[in-house]
This record gives C-alpha cells, sequence and structure tokens, in this order.
C-alpha cells in the first residue's frame, strides 16, 4: 500500500511526518494483511481544525472539527477479494486535525507522535472497512488491532486506560 501524504502548517517542521505515517503503515500490515496490497493507495492530509471542521460540515453533516476523518472509497468485501495484480485502486482519503490532535494528546500525557500514529493507524483501519461504533464487539476487536500495531513502533496501548 502507498501513501500520498501532505503536510501543513502548523504541522511542526522538526518531526518527519510522513516517514511516521510509513512506520505506522509499515506496522499495520503487519497485523491487518489485507492493507498489504501493492494496488492499493490512500491519502493522508495533516492539516489544521479549521480544514477538518470544513470536510467534517460538508461531508458528514457535523459542524465540528474531529481528531481524524476517513472517507473510505472501497468495500471491505471488495479490499477483502482484491488480487495484487492490477491497476492501483484508492482505498480513501484520511485527515488529521492538528489542533485536536495536540489537545488530546496533551490530555493524555502523550507526545502528539503517539497520538498522531494512533489516529492514522485508527483512520486507516476506517478505511478497511472496520467500525467501533457497531458493536461493543467490533470496537474491541478494532482497538485490538490499533494496540498491536503502535506496539510494533513503541507505542503504549492508548486505551489502557479502560477496565
Amino acid at each position: 500500500m502507498d501513501l500520498e501524504i501532505d503536510i501543513e502548517a502548523p504541522w511542526p517542521a522538526e518531526t518527519d511526518w510522513a516517514d511516521l505515517a510509513e512506520a505506522a503503515l509499515e506496522a499495520l500490515v503487519q497485523v491487518a494483511p489485507e492493507l498489504d496490497n501493492p494496488r492499493l493507495l490512500a491519502s493522508l492530509l495533516f492539516t489544521t481544525d479549521e480544514e477538518v471542521h470544513v470536510l467534517n460540515r460538508e461531508w458528514r453533516a457535523k459542524d465540528k472539527p474531529t481528531n481524524v476523518l476517513s472517507f473510505p472509497m472501497l468495500e471491505r468485501a471488495d479490499l477483502l477479494a482484491l488480487a495484487p495484480d492490477g491497476p492501483p485502486e484508492m482505498l480513501g482519503d484520511l485527515a488529521l486535525a492538528f489542533e485536536t490532535c495536540a489537545r488530546e494528546a496533551a490530555e493524555k500525557g502523550v507526545p502528539v507522535e503517539h497520538h498522531a500514529s494512533h489516529l492514522i493507524v485508527h483512520g486507516l483501519l476506517h478505511l478497511a472497512g472496520l467500525d467501533h461504533e457497531i458493536s461493543d464487539a467490533d470496537a474491541e476487536a478494532m482497538e485490538a488491532l490499533e494496540t498491536k500495531a503502535l506496539a510494533l513502533i513503541g507505542i503504549a496501548d492508548p486505551y489502557g486506560d479502560r477496565s
């Protein structure tokens, strides 16, 4: 899978966000092998709360910013059936809002890089057709994949505070 990455201000230039995103993807494909397909493409936009707010209002009818938006373009069944040979297939688009990501990271007491990695993994799983809002079992399955992928890159369980 290839990521097309665009990084806008105010994401701090001292962090290599593209490398961070690639590391998150590399870890994720180890626990979600359906994403390890050379035909797959996804776009990832590191942007502002303001831009995510506009996208959320326009495409989701929610008049507020959020941490990550995902816009899937393949159904899960189509992803699972996708042969490795053939033309590129767009899995979907992700947008991460810096201000919300930074605020949430501070609230959790974790580096913004760790929280951004978690949001990328979370968003990519949404693009892959997983959804934590369907049922408790779906949420637990998605969280388990996130936790395993993040552990591969040295990031603690983001759900560790839950009982």
